[in-house]
């Protein structure tokens, strides 16, 4: 499959990419940010076209996204006022608090992976090793010296990619919270230095 990279998004691959991002993550968040439609709506409304980049096919079809944060911002972000707009005041306070369980602090000089998304189409065809190299060249350029990334325990293919694209665990850490909440026990801190 020949593919191209390139920065951010544009409008009319909001959809899209919001898309795929639910796929490769409603798993695990769909507990919390479900039902799906809504879920949906507010990643697209949070999505942020500036910590972005994607890939598209021959035809220009989006086929991968890897999102990026730094202290800037991030990817898929937004805040409380995000969660009231989509799920009410209500279902804004409980998502809020579960989605707390998630967060983690940034080192200036660490860029992290916000979501790395490929279409069930273009899985094994290279788009994901190609849109981390791609985020690999991007942090270097911004004069960060690491892209770290965490990645769900029994997410094995996901950690293998991870591997073979240089990336080395630094931590592992388990939480009946989380297992609780998201549906997941365990998950890795990797990084790849630059």
């Amino acid at each position: 499959m020949s593919i191209w990279v390139g920065h951010g998004l544009r409008p009319e691959h909001r959809a899209p990419a919001a898309q795929l991002y639910w796929q490769a993550f409603g798993g695990k968040l769909g507990r919390v940010m479900g039902p799906e439609a809504k879920a949906l709506r507010f990643i697209e409304r949070v999505m942020s076209d500036r910590h972005v980049i994607s890939a598209f096919d021959s035809t220009g079809q989006l086929v991968g996204v890897i999102g990026f944060r730094t202290h800037g911002g991030s990817f898929v972000g937004g805040d409380r006022s995000d969660l009231v707009a989509v799920y009410g005041r209500f279902g804004a306070v409980w998502r809020n608090a579960c989605l707390a369980v998630l967060a983690t602090d940034q080192e200036a000089s660490v860029m992290i992976v916000d979501g790395l998304a490929v279409s069930s189409a273009a899985r094994g065809a290279g788009v994901g090793a190609a849109l981390i190299e791609a985020l690999c060249r991007e942090a270097r350029a911004r004069g960060f010296r690491e892209l770290r990334l965490d990645v769900v325990g029994e997410n094995l293919r996901a950690r293998a990619l991870y591997e073979r694209m240089g990336f080395q665990v630094q931590n592992r850490s388990t939480s009946r919270l989380t297992a609780l909440i998201f549906g997941f026990h365990t998950a890795f801190v990797m990084a790849r230095v630059l």
